[in-house]
C-alpha cells in the first residue's frame, strides 16, 4: 500500500499552495470510483457533489485568509451510524429503511464541518456495529487493503486506500481499535463522556465512544480534539525520561486460583518462555508462581 500523508502534511500543504481542497476531495473520489478498489463496499453513500462544493468553499475561505482548523479542507469519512440531516441513519442494516431521516447532524458532525472538514461518505460497518470484523451481508464485506483475502469495516479502510485522509468511528469493545489495527492504522478510543454520543445509533449506552482512524496518533488527537469541542491542535510530546514501568508484587485473584487449583491438586507450573530475560525476572515478585510471574514480564 501506498504511504499516506498525515494530516499535518496535508495541512502543510494547502496552507503552501503546493495542493487544494477541491484536488483532495478529487483524489479521494477518485479512489472510491476506481472499479478495482473497495469504494464500493467501503462507502454506502458517498457525497460527491456536496463534497465539491465544500471544498471549493474551504479554498476561497483560505484564499481570503480565514481557516477554520488545521482540518479545513480535509476529506473526513463517518461511519453509518451518525445522523446527517435529512437522511435515514441506516447502521449498516436493512432494517432501517423506513425510519424517518433525521431532523439534525449529530454533534460531532457538526463539529467537524464546523472545523472546516469535507464530509466525503458514510463508511460500511457490521450491522448494528455488533462485530469486530466488519462483516455486512446487505451492503458488502470491505476488503482489507493489506491482505485481500482478510476484511476489515469500512472506516479504515477508506483512509489506507485514499478514499478520506482521516475516518470517524466507534468503539465499543475494538471497533475503532481493531479494524484500524488490520489496516495498520492508529485508532483511538477515548473516554465514554469526552465525545458527545447524541445523533448515534448506540450499541451499548455504557461503553460506546466515538473516535478517529488515522495515518498516526498526532492525526488522531487533531479529530478528537475537535469532536471533543475543544481548540484544534496536538498535545506536546512528552518525553519518555525519568518514566517508570511498575509490576504488580501481588494479585488477589491470582493467589485465589493458585489456592484453588492446589487445594483440588490441578496446579501446574508452566516453564518461562525462553525470551524473559534473567533481569525482569529479579524484579517479579516472589510471591506469585514462576509461571505467572514470569508471564506478567513479558
Amino acid at each position: 500500500m501506498t504511504a499516506r500523508p498525515t494530516l499535518a502534511q496535508l495541512a502543510a500543504d494547502l496552507t503552501a499552495g503546493r495542493t487544494t481542497s477541491r484536488a483532495l476531495v478529487e483524489e479521494a473520489l477518485a479512489r472510491i470510483a476506481d472499479p478495482a478498489g473497495e469504494g464500493s463496499r467501503v462507502l454506502v453513500k458517498v457525497y460527491a457533489e456536496a463534497s465539491r462544493v465544500a471544498a471549493d468553499a474551504q479554498d476561497r475561505l483560505r484564499g481570503a485568509g480565514y481557516v477554520a482548523s488545521p482540518l479545513a479542507g480535509i476529506p473526513v469519512s463517518i461511519k453509518d451510524l451518525f445522523d446527517v440531516a435529512g437522511e435515514v441513519t441506516l447502521a449498516g442494516s436493512r432494517a432501517l429503511d423506513d425510519t424517518p431521516p433525521a431532523a439534525a447532524d449529530a454533534p460531532i458532525v457538526t463539529r467537524l464541518k464546523a472545523a472546516g472538514a469535507v464530509i466525503i461518505g458514510r463508511t460500511n460497518m457490521t450491522e448494528f456495529a455488533f462485530s469486530g470484523v466488519g462483516i455486512n451481508p446487505h451492503y458488502g464485506t470491505p476488503g482489507n487493503p493489506y491482505d485481500p483475502g482478510g476484511s476489515s469495516a469500512g472506516a479504515p479502510v477508506s483512509v489506507a486506500d485514499g478514499m478520506a485522509a482521516v475516518a470517524i468511528g466507534t468503539d465499543t469493545g475494538g471497533s475503532v481499535r481493531i479494524p484500524a489495527a488490520l489496516c495498520g492504522l492508529v485508532g483511538f478510543k477515548p473516554t465514554q463522556y469526552r465525545v458527545q454520543r447524541d445523533g448515534a445509533v448506540p450499541l451499548s449506552t455504557t461503553l460506546d465512544s466515538i473516535g478517529p482512524i488515522g495515518v498516526s496518533a498526532a492525526c488522531c488527537a487533531l479529530i478528537d480534539a475537535v469532536m471533543a469541542g475543544e481548540p484544534a491542535g496536538v498535545p506536546a510530546a512528552i518525553s519518555p525520561d525519568g518514566l517508570r514501568r511498575g509490576i504488580p508484587r501481588s494479585c488477589s485473584m491470582i493467589s485465589r486460583l493458585r489456592s484453588r487449583r492446589r487445594s483440588s491438586g490441578q496446579f501446574r507450573r508452566f516453564p518461562a518462555p525462553a525470551r524473559v530475560s534473567s533481569d525482569c525476572l529479579s524484579k517479579c515478585s516472589p510471591t506469585m508462581p514462576g509461571s505467572i510471574s514470569r508471564a506478567a514480564c513479558r
